[in-house]
């Protein structure tokens, strides 16, 4: 076949060399064509899809009617014919909205992120594409829940969030809200979510209305993908849900049954590739949510929707803070590194109750009385930093470090970066860090807070069994 064969113009063989292109050349096949492939295994029939430029020479992608790939060696294929030719086209067009006068107004906020994600078959990675406006064309849905204007602030993934982002996006969340929307959405990647849903609960206080971060961990362009389930009922809680306060709106159990609500300063990310990822640590999520039967509270002390309240907007962020995760033989110089770099805040994740080595108590002592504010937190996630209970604790204690309860991690790190942003004095940051704001410390743990499903275990055999078939 010849270059005018080619309806794009393009490579017949985009991203294929070696073994790969020469089979290709051999039976004629372009790169979007429907193929049938017999190999000594069986026989498969798909869309050729374009071969990552990073990858090796040895495989034929195809795109099965299923909707998945699958990748088939050169060394197995017997046989290929090509069928029909129908070029993939995944840009999504965007939809004007259509409006409603009588139904809510939500504003979408676009970061990036997986929700608006699709595969780059140029590297085979997930790329951000869709703008939100795309995201209505995906899911036409959306207008039967409400009004929808979107913005679009970033398109990067969410390893790329930071302070920058955290107060831009909570500047724009502000100015929407004070404008009268009846919620927000933020379109946001899954990995860090739990740490921007912190930034935003600090910077967005005494909310009238909902702000609900919302994600997927599959693309949009996997069968799999929980990109629309999650968009609806992060809509749906937005637009007509009455707990407003900042929220992570994600998969509940592994179906899609329902997604559950979490508590911004209480969640985190737990898996990296299931949909049902995010938990609520050291308590119980807010509430259940299916967009077609609505939301089902599970705790009943949350903030309700009001939009008489102004919202307070406090964005603000020192970002020389650092969250160090210590580990046995962990060696004072990473301490002196930091005092020596400028930082002015640690948190530290320790073992068990709040613990590090006593190498570590000189380079501990000389940040403290260089001014440096250190914070204790546990890296078991459940439970608390007790430091009264042992007497490196209290040793810890005594040199100047300030243990937060039951703060999670990644929370005590944002919410340090947030105080730092209004003041550096000791007891000030003491007592703002240790003050409870949305739950971010609780007097104690629900019973119901801690749950981990072991497999094998003959009580987690008969639950599974009975109410996850």
């Amino acid at each position: 076949m010849d270059a005018k064969n080619n309806p794009t113009g393009q490579d017949l063989r985009k991203g294929y060399k070696g073994a790969a292109e020469s089979i290709l050349r051999e039976y004629g096949i372009r790169v979007w064509s429907e193929t049938e492939i017999i190999t000594k295994t069986g026989k498969f029939r798909g869309i050729v899809l374009p071969r990552a430029e990073n990858t090796d020479d040895r495989h034929i992608v195809l795109k099965l009617p299923n909707g998945y790939n699958i990748g088939i060696t050169v060394d197995d294929i017997v046989q290929m014919k090509e069928i029909g030719y129908r070029q993939a086209h995944y840009k999504i067009p965007e939809k004007e909205f259509p409006y409603d006068p009588s139904k809510p107004n939500v504003r979408l906020l676009g970061t990036g992120g997986t929700i608006a994600s699709r595969l780059d078959y140029r590297t085979g990675a997930v790329i951000p594409a869709f703008s939100p406006g795309e995201l209505y064309g995906a899911v036409p849905e959306l207008a039967e829940i409400a009004n929808i204007e979107t913005e679009k602030l970033f398109a990067v993934f969410s390893e790329n969030m930071g302070p920058e982002q955290y107060i831009t996006l909570a500047k724009a969340a502000a100015k929407h809200i004070e404008e009268g929307v009846d919620g927000i959405v933020v379109g946001h990647g899954t990995d860090t979510m739990h740490h921007t849903a912190a930034a935003l609960t600090y910077m967005l206080q005494d909310l009238p209305v909902p702000v609900v971060l919302v994600g997927s961990q599959r693309s949009s362009d996997r069968p799999s993908s929980d990109a629309a389930f999650n968009l609806l009922n992060a809509t749906y809680t937005a637009a007509r849900g009455d707990i407003a306060e900042v929220m992570v709106c994600m998969f509940g159990p592994t179906s899609d049954l329902y997604d559950l609500l979490h508590q911004g300063t209480r969640v985190r990310k737990m898996h990296s590739s299931y949909r049902s990822t995010f938990r609520t640590l050291g308590d119980t999520p807010l509430a259940m949510v299916n967009w077609r039967k609505g939301i089902t509270p599970i705790k009943k002390d949350y903030r309700r929707r009001d939009k008489s309240r102004k919202v307070k907007l406090d964005a603000v962020f020192d970002d020389r803070v650092s969250l160090v995760y210590y580990y046995p033989a962990m060696k004072p110089d990473i301490i002196y590194s930091l005092i020596e770099n400028g930082y002015k805040g640690i948190v530290i994740a320790g073992t068990g109750l709040g613990h590090v080595n006593k190498p570590l108590y000189p380079a501990i002592k000389r940040a403290i009385n260089e001014g440096v504010h250190i914070f204790m937190t546990v890296q078991t996630l459940w439970g608390y930093a007790q430091m009264y209970v042992y007497d490196t604790g209290r040793d810890l204690m005594s040199l100047g470090v300030v243990p937060l309860g039951n703060m999670l991690p990644e929370v005590a790190y944002i919410k340090l970066g947030w105080v730092l942003g209004h003041t550096h004095k000791r007891e000030e940051v003491i007592k703002m860090m240790t003050t409870p704001i949305a739950r971010d410390i609780t007097e104690r743990e629900p019973y119901n807070g801690y749950l981990v499903y072991q497999g094998g275990l003959p009580e987690v055999q008969r639950f599974l069994k009975e109410y996850l078939r």
